[in-house]
């Protein structure tokens, strides 16, 4: 009798989902090459595995053999020594199965996990090669899903379906080979009722799965209020607004639906199993019915061993014909996979070297120039048009305008997160799309309003600029980004956990940190992109004593919001809709009654007079 076992949930079960059917996935030759082209390095080991494969099918199907020979020769014919011949040879016959399957299965894994080593290596190092735009307009969870699940899917489908295929059709020919010898009336019997044994599976299937995706469902809306209610705002809010019973009876009844399924669910299974047991146990009956009319009345050279051969063989094939006839899902499904992973690899490189891109032999000096550049995302919607300007080496310039204007979105152009539609930005007089992407970087530092810090140390977050950095280089970058001070109050010092995402520091320590960490990789060009927009005046103060020293012995540009930040820039540009309003000085935009002039009076002033407010009462506080 075959094992008992429900159909899976709705990525295990047995047929294709509507979702399914409308993207099926057009199977051609150019896919299946490229498929196999991830085996074809390991055709020595595939090889091995389908010999392993044929001789552990045919194996297990010698023990159903041998106990007609036990039956007749041993039992029947009364003779001690055959009995214990055909037993030792049934056990030694299984036990040489099982090691070879044990065997098949380590050489079948260790070529899964060497194709999907490959692939997440290849996939790994195309993601990186991306550009930013790729990473903006993508869903993180489906990136993450398609370096992941789906990849791993990949291991499933080599351990599991092509094995599948392989086994269960050997398994399936030598055993109707088998029983067509033994006697051909009794295997038509046999077969005719191995597609009753399907008709029980997939109609639970699809009952179980239906089931399954209320359920899945249901326990979403579950995890959805567990997550907002018991988290510690979500807990706060509920208390503030007293709404502890609108929430309790929400779960009580969500919860009742899931506790309704689970039942339905589990019932579904039993009946199953009913009807498998019921249906399985019919074609045996009839072999047996079948073969005692003909022992006894038409073939006296049939013997109780030779049906009983028959019922085991019969037993045998129910789990590798059920399987077969579902394999087109499972097959379906692999190639879905497949071309969702291929979908990625064939996605193009916007950002990539040039074939003769160039490494300058002398030390960079950070002289950056945009030439009549233009950028959109959208042909249909213009970024940037037509800028002009020069920074020279030493100087500091200060990029200011309404939000969504473009200002960050021009200094990206610079280390090539994107790249221009239109004219050109050189580095060092050097068009940047001609230099090596590594050397460009590498004498470009960044500090974003955004700081991201890995979950580990604070040494480890700096050495991530510089891993030779040594002790005193990272003392040295730290007091130069006012944070040492902090750094030394700290128990463990450069070794203190940030958490993740720094989230164990302020906004302000965070960003001087980032700041230490850029200085570590000693840039020939620094931008500061609204580095300190987020942050209070006393936190902004360190920050700008940070700062200040350093544009005025790097070359840097400075985009920010704020008044004080940018009143030491040599140039300030204005952008608005994309293109340079207005240029100059401070004192000479604000007297222009421009763009400038109404950034100054709504936004610099305010936050000047701001400034001075929280420092007067912080000393205040302090006296």
């Amino acid at each position: 009798m075959p094992p008992v076992g429900g159909p899976g949930g709705p990525r295990g079960a047995h047929f294709l989902t509507e979702e399914e059917k409308n993207n099926r996935p057009k199977v051609t030759k150019e896919l299946l090459a490229r498929i196999f082209s991830y085996l074809k390095p390991y055709w020595k080991q595939m090889v091995a595995v389908l010999i392993a494969i044929v001789i552990s099918s045919v194996l297990n199907l010698l023990p159903s053999v041998l106990t007609g020979k036990i039956i007749d020769e041993g039992l029947i014919g009364r003779s001690i020594n055959k009995l214990i011949l055909f037993i030792i040879l049934s056990l030694a016959v299984t036990l040489g199965a099982n090691l070879i399957g044990v065997l098949e299965s380590y050489m079948n894994t260790w070529i899964a996990q060497h194709i999907t080593y490959d692939m997440r290596n290849t996939m790994y190092r195309h993601l990186q090669k991306m550009s930013q735009r790729f990473f903006t307009s993508n869903n993180q969870g489906d990136i993450i899903t398609r370096m992941t699940s789906d990849i791993s899917g990949v291991q499933q489908i080599i351990t599991n379906t092509l094995t599948s295929i392989l086994s269960n059709s050997i398994t399936l020919i030598v055993a109707l080979v088998v029983m067509f010898r033994q006697n051909w009336i009794l295997a038509i019997v046999g077969i005719m009722v191995i597609p009753m044994f399907t008709i029980p599976t997939r109609s639970a299937g699809k009952t179980r799965w239906s089931i399954t995706k209320e359920s899945q469902a249901c326990s979403d809306e579950i995890n959805g209020i567990l997550n907002e209610t018991m988290s510690v705002s979500g807990q706060l809010l509920v208390k503030l607004f007293g709404m502890e019973e609108t929430e309790y009876a929400k779960y009580e009844d969500v919860n009742k639906r899931m506790i309704k399924l689970n039942i339905r669910e589990s019932m579904a299974g039993r009946w199953f199993r009913v009807a498998l047991s019921t249906f399985s146990s019919i074609g045996p009956m009839l072999i047996y019915l079948a073969g005692g009319i003909l022992m006894m009345k038409y073939d006296s050279d049939l013997t109780v061993g030779d049906i009983t051969v028959l019922v085991a063989l019969l037993g045998k094939m129910y789990g590798p014909v059920n399987q077969l006839l579902n394999i087109q899902v499972d097959w379906i499904r692999s190639m879905a996979m497949f071309t969702r992973i291929f979908e990625y690899f064939d996605m193009p490189v916007e950002i990539e070297n040039a074939p003769d891109a160039v490494v300058p032999d002398k030390p960079s000096e950070g002289k950056v120039e945009f030439s009549h550049v233009g950028f959109y995302y959208d042909e249909d919607r213009q970024i940037l048009n037509d800028i002009n300007f020069t920074l020279d080496s030493g100087k500091c310039i200060a990029v200011v305008g309404p939000s969504g204007s473009g200002k960050s979105t021009l200094v990206n152009l610079i280390p090539r997160l994107y790249d221009v539609t239109a004219g050109k930005v050189t580095f060092d007089g050097t068009d940047v799309r001609k230099i090596d992407l590594d050397y460009l970087r590498k004498n470009i530092g960044i500090v974003s309003q955004e700081t991201y810090l890995f979950n580990g140390t604070i040494r480890e977050n700096l050495l991530y600029a510089k891993p030779d950095a040594t002790e005193e280089e990272l003392i040295n970058a730290c007091k130069q980004a006012n944070i040492y001070e902090f750094i030394e109050k700290q128990d463990t010092g450069l070794d203190t956990v940030v958490g993740n995402r720094g989230l164990k520091l302020s906004g302000g320590e965070k960003q001087r940190i980032s700041i230490a960490r850029v200085l570590l990789k000693d840039p020939a060009l620094m931008i500061f992109d609204e580095a300190t927009s987020a942050l209070d005046s006393i936190s902004e103060q360190k920050i700008q004593d940070a700062i200040e020293p350093l544009i005025t012995s790097r070359t840097s540009i400075l985009i920010a919001h704020r008044l004080s930040t940018i009143l030491a820039a040599d140039e300030i540009l204005v952008i608005k809709d994309g293109t340079i309003a207005e240029r100059g000085t401070h004192n000479q935009l604000v007297n222009a009654g421009g763009v400038y002039t109404q950034l100054y009076e709504t936004q610099f002033s305010k936050a000047a007079v701001s400034s001075v407010a929280e420092k007067f009462e912080y000393t205040e506080g302090e006296d």
